[in-house]
C-alpha cells in the first residue's frame, strides 16, 4: 500500500478518487445551468397576480372558473353567510383596497349595497353580474323591487359568467383568449346542468311542485322549472323578525291545501321558523337547501354546479 500526501491509494483508493472527480465534475456542469434557469423561474413566480374581490360565494365560483390561476379570487362572504344582513368590517375594506376588479351580484342582494360602496370608497372598478337578466318583481318595503336571486336559473348564471368575463378581459386584455376559452367550456357545463335539472325534476308530479322555504330565494328556479314558491318572508332575510301571525298562518294554510309532502330549510338561515311551520302544518322538513351561499370547502355544495345539483336531488327526493 502506498501513501501519497496523506491519502491512501490502491484499488479502493482509486475508486474513491474517481467518485470524487465525478462528483465535482457534475457540480461544475449543473451549477451554471441553475444559474441560467433559476432566476427566470423565480421571476415568473414573483409575478404578482391580479386580484378579483367578489361579494358572494356564487360570484366567486363563477370567477374562479374563468380566471384559473392567473388571478387571486377573494370572496367577502363565507359559506352559509347571509348577504342581506352582512355587515362589512375593516378586513373587507383592506381586501378591496388590493383589488384590480370587484364583482357583486346586484339588485341589493348585498344589503344596503355594501359591495358597491366598498368598491366606490376604494376607487375600484366593479362589475354587476346581474346586468342583462330579465328580472322577477317581488314585494319589498311596500313597493315592487327586483328579485336578486337570479343565479338559481342556470341560464341566468350564464349571463353572470359573460359579465365577469367581459370585465376580466377589459382589465387584462393580453390573456383574453385564455379567459374566453374557459368561459366557453364553463357555459357548456351550465347548459348541461340546465338540461339535467329539467329532466330530474320531471320525477315530481306537476301538482306537487310547491317549494316552501324561508324566504323568496327560489323564484327564478321555480319560474324556470315550473314550481310554485311559497315563503313566510319577503325576498330579503332582513325581514326575518317581522313575520306576522297572519303571514305564518297563510303559509300553513297553503301547505295544507296543496297537500305538499315536505318543506325546506335554508343553510344560511336559522331553521327555527320553518320547523314551527312544519309542526303547525303537519309536514316534515324535507332537507336543507343552499340558498344565498354555497357550501363549505369539501362539501357537496362547495361549487355553483354542486349546490344546484344537491338542491335538486334534495327537492326531488322529498316531493316525488
Amino acid at each position: 500500500m502506498i501513501i501519497v500526501a496523506g491519502r491512501m491509494t490502491g484499488k479502493r483508493g482509486k475508486q474513491s478518487l474517481l467518485r470524487g472527480v465525478y462528483h465535482w465534475a457534475w457540480l461544475l456542469a449543473v451549477v451554471p445551468l441553475f444559474g441560467i434557469f433559476q432566476p427566470s423561474a423565480l421571476a415568473a413566480q414573483d409575478q404578482p397576480k391580479k386580484v378579483l374581490v367578489c361579494s358572494t360565494t356564487q360570484v366567486a365560483d363563477f370567477a374562479r372558473n374563468l380566471v384559473g390561476d392567473r388571478w387571486e379570487v377573494v370572496c367577502v362572504l363565507g359559506p352559509a353567510e347571509d348577504p342581506h344582513t352582512y355587515e362589512v368590517g375593516a378586513d373587507d375594506g383592506l381586501a378591496v383596497s388590493r383589488a384590480d376588479l370587484c364583482a357583486e351580484n346586484g339588485w341589493n342582494l348585498e344589503g344596503h349595497d355594501w359591495m358597491n360602496k366598498l368598491a366606490k370608497t376604494a376607487g375600484k372598478p366593479i362589475v354587476t353580474c346581474i346586468d342583462g337578466v330579465e328580472p322577477l318583481k317581488t314585494a319589498g318595503d311596500g313597493q315592487h323591487v327586483y328579485d336578486p336571486h337570479a343565479w338559481f336559473n342556470p341560464k341566468n348564471a350564464i349571463i353572470y359568467v359573460n359579465n365577469i368575463c367581459d370585465a376580466v378581459c377589459q382589465i387584462d386584455p393580453e390573456h383574453t383568449a385564455e379567459y374566453r376559452a374557459r368561459e366557453e367550456l364553463y357555459i357548456r357545463q351550465l347548459n348541461l346542468l340546465n338540461g339535467w335539472v329539467r329532466k330530474t325534476v320531471n320525477q315530481i308530479p306537476a301538482n306537487q311542485r310547491l317549494l316552501v322555504t324561508h324566504h323568496d330565494a327560489f323564484g327564478y328556479f321555480c319560474q324556470a322549472f315550473n314550481f310554485k314558491s311559497v315563503s313566510p318572508l319577503g325576498w330579503t332575510t332582513a325581514e326575518l323578525t317581522e313575520v306576522t301571525a297572519d303571514q305564518r298562518q297563510s303559509v300553513v294554510t297553503q301547505i295544507r291545501e296543496a297537500g305538499v309532502k315536505a318543506i325546506f330549510v335554508e343553510t344560511s338561515i336559522n331553521r327555527q321558523l320553518l320547523e314551527g311551520i312544519s309542526r303547525d302544518a303537519g309536514v316534515r322538513i324535507g332537507g336543507e337547501l343552499y340558498s344565498d351561499a354555497m357550501g363549505s370547502a369539501g362539501s357537496a355544495g362547495e361549487t355553483y354546479i354542486g349546490m344546484i345539483r344537491e338542491n335538486v336531488l334534495t327537492i326531488v327526493q322529498a316531493l316525488k
